[in-house]
């Protein structure tokens, strides 16, 4: 009998040039799964990527500092234990301007490949 459930003991550490440390626990990456990813990360200090579009849902929620997200010209910060969800298709920012890192878990559905992100700039 096969068992009905998987431990993540080694997470994919996705590489990365600009100080943010992502680990994908499930997703394309870690385990092939197609459905949903979901990533820990910490966002260092003073942190920006460009805009984005995604062609997937994204929910974060944020564990401690703060985060900034530009959403289609709005401007909102989340704190330590506030979540959103940003719908697919959606023009978003991701920052942290803050002086002080922020961790956060992120969720995609279906899960985040690079191709189904479209960043301006690039």
């Amino acid at each position: 009998m096969s068992k009905k459930y998987y431990i993540q003991k080694s997470p994919f550490i996705v590489p990365t040039t600009d100080g943010k440390l992502i680990e994908e626990h499930f997703g394309m990456t870690s385990n092939k799964e197609s459905k949903i990813s979901i990533a820990h990360m910490v966002a260092p200090p003073n942190w920006s990527e460009p805009f984005q579009t995604p062609e997937f849902d994204e929910y974060t929620y944020i564990i401690r500092g703060k985060k900034q997200f530009i959403i289609e010209d709005e401007k909102i910060v989340l704190e330590a234990g506030q979540s959103i969800k940003i719908e697919k298709h959606t023009k978003v920012q991701y920052t942290n301007p803050f002086n002080e890192e922020c961790e956060y878990l992120a969720i995609c559905l279906p899960a985040f490949t690079p191709e189904t992100v479209h960043r301006e700039n690039e």
